[in-house]
């Protein structure tokens, strides 16, 4: 399947200039679950002033008694916000650069076909999950979407591109580009600016580009891997929302909806994996009153374990590419590096993982926590009875192939970026 069929040009309604976007935009609905504090400020701050917080459920509300009510009310602001004119149509790319904590991350904001995305483990399709999806969370976003007349994405899709060349065609004529919104975010997260890419030579250059990526000879040289089933996209943010977007067109196609319905179409923003701003920031793990554990793991892989004197030395190790896979170990002992000879995994965090979801269902008393941050790892790892696992970053080279050849990685194994760094929302598309 060729880029042009997967991602296509969208048409995005956007508010009109009399609009204040830095009350319109408001960030992902996953994010701040646990800060409720960050919510009440985003309504301080958006007032009674047309905004997509009122068309998006935050997902900190999950558990509140009034969720029915408060899906009603996200759709019936939409559909009020679509009959008064509020919202403008635009047919074309969207070319987004966004201020993040590494710099600026450009994107394309695109059309893409859900019939080309399966989140399953064994997916062999053109657009593939990162991590697993967790069925459970679907069923609210589902109620939100059913009745929606709108989508507002905060879906990040990556494609890998080292040379650049899908951005080269836009970013030649990025001066000539008409702006349709350049915002400082609200609550410090950074300047959003987003140009229309109208043209449709400059489309087709896009497309093109985007199509090479996957051409048969470049991707089996690129991965070493057969070509006959290549991943040409996969998941960065926003898993969970396109898994909802792909289940609610499952039950639409299985209603009977026309092969062309706008909701077999769902609104992301493509992301090059190589973008200097783009970050990946490990994620470890801490087991409490599970000491047991190393010395069953090394059983369990036939690893070797060697300690060493400082948290510097494991971050070497772990990080080394000599094609060892290793991760740290923290202890009340102390610190050391493991060793693992003959992974079932491409990546240490695959074959770690893989042996606690074992061990810990064998070993109900023992929690485990997925930590940011080396010093909490270390902190937490230190104390009697614990055990933390402090694991390498992800490289990008690696990245596509992994998912490839194993399928999506195991949960927990990377954050992209920072909090305050996650996609606002700005554009619309109907879907009904």
């Amino acid at each position: 399947m060729n880029a042009p069929n997967v991602v296509r040009v969208p048409r995005v309604l956007l508010p009109p200039a009399s609009v204040d976007l830095r009350r319109w935009a408001v960030i992902a609905c996953d994010q701040f679950t646990s800060q409720p504090e960050y919510w009440d400020e985003v309504e301080q701050v958006v007032g009674d002033a047309p905004s997509t917080l009122r068309m998006v459920f935050p997902e900190l509300h999950l558990g509140a008694p009034d969720v029915a009510e408060r899906v009603l009310a996200c759709q019936r602001t939409m559909r009020e916000y679509v009959s008064s004119g509020l919202l403008r149509p635009h047919e074309a790319l969207v070319y987004v650069e966004r201020g993040v904590s590494g710099g600026v991350q450009r994107g394309l904001v695109v059309e893409l076909d859900l019939e080309a995305y399966d989140f399953s483990s064994t997916a062999t399709s053109p657009v593939r999950s990162t991590e697993g999806t967790v069925l459970d969370r679907l069923p609210p976003r589902m109620a939100v979407r059913r009745d929606a007349a709108l989508e507002l994405p905060h879906i990040l899709v990556l494609y890998d591109d080292p040379t650049g060349s899908v951005l080269a065609p836009v970013e030649a004529v990025r001066d000539e580009l008409e702006v349709a919104y350049d915002v400082e975010l609200m609550l410090e997260s950074g300047h959003l600016t987003g140009r229309l890419v109208r043209d449709p030579g400059v489309q087709q250059a896009v497309f093109a580009a985007l199509d090479a990526l996957v051409e048969p000879e470049a991707y089996r040289e690129r991965y070493g891997l057969s070509s006959e089933h290549p991943m040409q996209f996969a998941m960065g943010d926003g898993n969970h929302s396109l898994a909802t977007a792909k289940g609610t067109w499952n039950e639409l196609k299985a209603a009977g909806a026309a092969s062309d319905h706008p909701a077999r179409w769902a609104l992301v923003e493509l992301v090059n994996l190589h973008d200097p701003s783009l970050t990946f920031e490990p994620i470890h793990r801490v087991l409490f009153d599970g000491a047991a554990v190393v010395e069953d793991l090394l059983v369990a892989l036939d690893a070797r374990l060697e300690r060493v004197g400082s948290v510097d030395a494991v971050l070497e190790a772990v990080a080394s590419d000599d094609a060892v896979q290793r991760f740290g170990v923290v202890d009340a002992q102390g610190l050391a590096v493991v060793e693992v000879p003959d992974p079932t995994h491409q990546l240490a965090v695959g074959s770690l993982q893989t042996f606690l979801d074992v061990w810990l269902g064998e070993n109900p008393e023992v929690e485990i926590d997925y930590v940011h941050g080396e010093d909490v790892t270390v902190s937490l790892g230190r104390r009697d009875g614990n055990v933390g696992f402090l694991l390498p970053g992800i490289g990008k080279d690696a990245f596509f192939r992994s998912i490839a050849v194993d399928g999506p990685l195991p949960r927990k194994t990377f954050s992209m970026g920072h909090a305050r760094d996650k996609r606002f929302y700005m554009e619309a598309r109907a879907i009904r």
